[in-house]
């Protein structure tokens, strides 16, 4: 999974270090923080998007299926989004979870992607969903080993 900054909440990267170490008894996980653009605050949100961007687009490799975390992007019920995860897995490439920065991606990301997916309708804070990303990561695989972490 792909971040851009760092989480500034201590209780959030608590949460997220947890549920990575859980994830890592399931398969293979990294989570790539990319840096904090310097000098943002004179930048315009365009100008951020693309900075973001470049950042992102540079750890990308060819073989990777570039998946964004998108407003915009296919919602899933967590059953459904196991069963997507499974036949992404399934493929043999590596999967790539972007989330982007408060601004979004810029378009240069969007033509690399492969596709996008909204956990939500609703907005959330951009440190938020991070933790809300690898929670359902890891609630997916216990539902594709049959474990009792996901009630339906």
């Amino acid at each position: 999974m792909f971040l851009t900054g760092k989480t500034t909440d201590p209780r959030l990267q608590s949460l997220i270090d947890d549920y990575q170490q859980r994830l890592k008894h399931y398969v293979p996980f990294e989570l790539v923080v990319l840096p904090d653009l310097k000098n943002a605050k004179a930048l315009t949100e365009e100008q951020i998007k693309a900075a973001e961007g470049e950042a992102i687009l540079a750890r990308l490799t060819p073989a990777m299926d570039v998946i964004l975390l998108d407003e915009h992007g296919r919602e899933f019920r967590s059953i459904e989004f196991a069963d997507y995860l499974q036949k992404k897995m399934s493929s043999g490439r590596d999967l790539a979870l972007v989330i982007g920065g408060p601004y979004g991606f810029s378009q240069a990301v969007y033509e690399r992607a492969n596709g996008k997916l909204s956990l939500s309708q609703m907005t959330f804070s951009h440190q938020m969903i991070r933790i809300m990303a690898i929670e359902q990561i890891y609630r997916a695989m216990t539902i594709l080993r049959g474990e009792p972490y996901h009630h339906e």
